[in-house]
Formats: structure tokens, sequence, C-alpha cells
């Protein structure tokens, strides 16, 4: 089912949580369908409170997508060696936008695993770099519309929503003890960390906007 553009208008810290159980599709252009359930996300906001967003300092040539409309990947190269996926929340010029951390794999993964160099199982996409390997995102498709493309997030039909745990983020130095990360609490997906042992049951009060 194609979500609305509406969806990713909101604030970014009422979507990511939202994102969780939501599909990741992308239709290569050979047929190959890659499909995954994203389990993982990361909230970044852009109201100046967030130290560790992209759009913290600003615009610059790769964080512009962020500056965009809602509903839009923007896509940068963390380390200079992995891609990493976003999708823009929000409206435009707000930069807020959530991070695609880790997905299960439903269709076409005999195609990820050899995007992945013959990994299989959780260690398909269970990371942000992983994933956007997985899944063959570039960084040509940062700035790419996420409702309506060949890569797209899409909502699952008849999908039972996860059970929702909350944490600080991963492998950031600033701002890295706001609780923007979150994951589906049984999924064998998500990243493998010791933060996961810290998180807690999502918070009607996240899912609300208060940034604490």
């Amino acid at each position: 089912m194609r979500l609305p553009r509406s969806f990713f208008a909101r604030p970014v810290l009422e979507v990511a949580p939202e994102m969780i159980g939501l599909l990741l599709v992308h239709d290569l252009p050979d047929g190959t369908r890659l499909a995954g359930r994203i389990v993982e996300v990361e909230a970044y906001v852009g109201d100046g409170t967030d130290a560790a967003s992209h759009a913290h300092r600003g615009p610059t040539p790769r964080n512009r997508p962020m500056f965009g409309p809602p509903g839009h990947f923007y896509v940068y190269l963390s380390m200079g060696i992995h891609r990493c996926a976003n999708v823009v929340c929000e409206p435009a010029g707000t930069a807020s936008a959530v991070l695609l951390r880790a997905a299960e794999p439903l269709e076409g993964e005999a195609r990820m695993s050899a995007l992945r160099g013959g990994r299989t199982g959780r260690e398909l996409a269970s990371g942000p770099g992983k994933l956007a390997e997985a899944f063959a995102i570039e960084l040509a498709d940062s700035g790419a519309d996420a409702l309506h493309g060949p890569l797209r997030i899409e909502r699952e039909r008849r999908a039972v929503r996860p059970a929702i745990q909350v944490g600080a983020r991963i492998g950031i130095a600033k701002s890295a003890d706001l609780p923007y990360r979150f994951f589906a609490r049984d999924s064998p997906h998500v990243t493998r960390v010791a933060h996961n042992a810290r998180a807690r049951a999502f918070a009607p009060e996240v899912r609300a906007g208060r940034r604490r």
C-alpha cells in the first residue's frame, strides 16, 4: 500500500516509530524486486536541538535534500565507505530525517546476498551501511521520491505492528544521549549492540514529539 506524503510531513519523532514495520522496496532495472520490513530507525531533528543532525550547521551540497519536501530520500556516504539512506520528514526547510538502520529481508534475498558479498541471514541488512548495500541504494538516489519511485517506502497490508523499544542512537559523539532510536523489540535483524539492553519500551510521549 502506498503511503500519502502527509505521513512524512509530520514531526520526525512521530514518524520514526511509525516506520517500524513498514516496507522498504526496490524494483531493480532487471525486474528483480528487493523488499524488507523496516525493524530499526533513528530520528535526526532539524530544529537546532540535535547536534548529530547533518542539518545542524545549515544546508550544504550534500545535505540539501534534507531541506527539501518530505517523503524524499537523503543518501550520504559515511566515513567515505558506507552509503546510508534516510527519509526526509516535516515541511520543506525543516531538515529532519529518519535514518533506515535495519530491515528484515522478505523478497530478493539471493540478490541481496550477492550485493553483500555472499553474506546471508541477519548480516544482510542489520546496520545502515549493510541495508543500503543489500537494497542497492546509491548516492544517486539522494533526493528521489520515497513514495512513488522504484525505490520506495510502503505500508504492508494487514501488518501487525511489533512492540517497539526506544533508546540512544549508535555511533555518534554529539547528542548521543537523546532517545531517538526505535527498533522492533523481538526482531533478530536489528543491530546487536550493548545499547539494546538499556533500551525501554516505546512511550506515548515520544510519539507526541516531546523532545527530551
